[in-house]
Parts: structure tokens; C-alpha cells; sequence
């Protein structure tokens, strides 16, 4: 499926925007008083940024090869 640059544009940056938000949650729990009482919630966080991160590459890998066909 084709994406518009702007469609990929604004993807990227509501992606980068939940990588900020996991970012602070993941820090919110590590800082509490019994982190391990959150480690469930910590794990799932650090997935969510993993699989963000990569499609966030993905698009910048296609946003490139976009810029590279016009």
C-alpha cells in the first residue's frame, strides 16, 4: 500500500509522541517506591516502545526511499 508523504509525516510524529508518553510512564514506574509491584506494566511498556521504535524506522526507511523516486 502507498502512503502520501504527508500520511508517513504524520505518522512519524504521532509515533514519536507515544515513544515520549512510554518514555515517562516507563520512568514513572521505575521510580516508584516498589518497582517491582509495576513490573508487568514497566514490561509491557518497554514492548510498546520496542515495536514503536521499530516502526518508526520503518517509515523513515520509507519516507527516504519516497524522497529517492520523486
Amino acid at each position: 500500500m502507498d502512503y502520501s508523504m504527508e500520511e508517513l509525516k504524520e505518522a512519524k510524529r504521532q509515533i514519536d509522541s507515544t515513544l515520549h508518553k512510554l518514555g515517562e510512564v516507563v520512568k514513572t514506574f521505575e521510580q516508584k517506591e516498589n518497582p517491582k509491584r509495576y513490573q508487568s506494566q514497566i514490561t509491557l511498556a518497554k514492548r510498546r516502545i520496542q515495536a514503536f521504535t521499530i516502526a518508526n524506522e520503518l517509515i523513515e526507511r520509507e519516507m527516504a526511499g519516497e524522497t529517492m523516486h520523486e
